[in-house]
């Protein structure tokens, strides 16, 4: 049986500090083709990227955007869409083949684990996990991964500022089951350990209410941004 490529679209911007590493546990794995989405980046994001002799290409900024360019230019039978400050797990390949071989799934993610010694964080990724498997509602920092042409059939990202793994998900739900495997990626704390961690919950909550009254998505960005 043909082993199915895996597509692992990576959307950047000023991640020259991270993207290096992030590249170096996917370059010489097989069936698996990386493609760096830069979406203006003023620092040496692209010529890091290049320099793994991974594909790169160039977009507007914002993640859906990048995204979405990323898997048009795909060739992958699966695609996995992975934050710039995110590691895989070593053997993340067979994980996914495995979990999108299992009756009625149609898409999954990794369990979350955040890259910082805080305590306050083990109880983040607690109740994040608990999330993602109770209500199947994973996030775009846990790694999403589904076959291609389920991507394209629900028309992939929606063209939304913030929000946008958010809203996939919801597309997503209806069509069947979504798997979390087991092991975790290793995401950066980077965001909880520059606001803390109360503050950096407080303002993902009060995205997530804004959202669902229908508050703009553009001014929910800019208070995302601490840009009012």
């Amino acid at each position: 049986m043909k082993t199915e490529t895996i597509s692992v679209i990576i959307p950047v911007l000023n991640e020259a500090n991270t993207i290096g590493s992030i590249l170096e546990r996917l370059v010489d794995t097989d069936n698996v083709e990386v493609i760096v989405v830069d979406g203006g980046s003023q620092d040496q994001t692209v010529s890091v990227a290049r320099s793994r002799n991974v594909q790169v290409i160039s977009t507007p900024p914002g993640r859906a955007c990048q995204m979405n360019a990323g898997a048009a230019t795909a060739t992958g039978d699966i695609l996995l869409f992975l934050h710039a400050d995110t590691r895989l797990p070593a053997n993340f390949d067979r994980l996914i083949r495995q979990a999108l071989q299992e009756p009625q799934t149609i898409a999954g993610a990794f369990e979350l684990g955040i890259d910082s010694q805080q305590f306050g964080l083990r109880l983040i990724e607690r109740l994040v996990n608990w999330r993602s498997r109770l209500f199947s509602m994973p996030y775009g920092d846990q790694a999403l991964f589904l076959k291609a042409t389920v991507f394209h059939d629900i028309g992939g990202f929606p063209n939304l500022p913030i929000m946008e793994d958010f809203e996939f998900i919801r597309r997503l739900q209806p069509q069947g089951r979504i798997t979390i495997v087991s092991e975790s990626v290793l995401t950066s704390g980077r965001r909880w350990q520059r606001l803390g961690i109360l503050k950096t919950t407080l303002i993902n909550q009060l995205i997530i209410l804004g959202y669902f009254w229908r508050v703009s998505p553009d001014k929910l960005a800019r208070w995302y941004r601490g840009k009012g």
